[in-house]
């Protein structure tokens, strides 16, 4: 799932208001990287930033996430 107008940090304060969980925080200091995230069940779920402008990509490994 890659959202048309959202950025990295408003994704992942958008699906933490649907009810998953921050799990692991893997972006650097210019917010480049990825954070593990779980939904309500305990299914993780990536969501990197893709790009200079820092939008956002959900990656479930398979699994529909949140949001879906």
């Amino acid at each position: 799932m890659v959202p048309a107008n959202s950025r990295h940090d408003e994704e992942i304060g958008r699906i933490h208001g649907l009810g998953a969980r921050l799990v692991d925080d893997h972006r650097d200091a210019g917010g480049d990287g990825w954070v593990v995230m779980s939904d309500p069940e305990g299914n993780e779920f990536c969501v990197t930033s893709s790009g200079d402008d820092h939008s956002a990509s959900v990656n479930t490994g398979g699994v529909l996430g949140v949001g879906q």
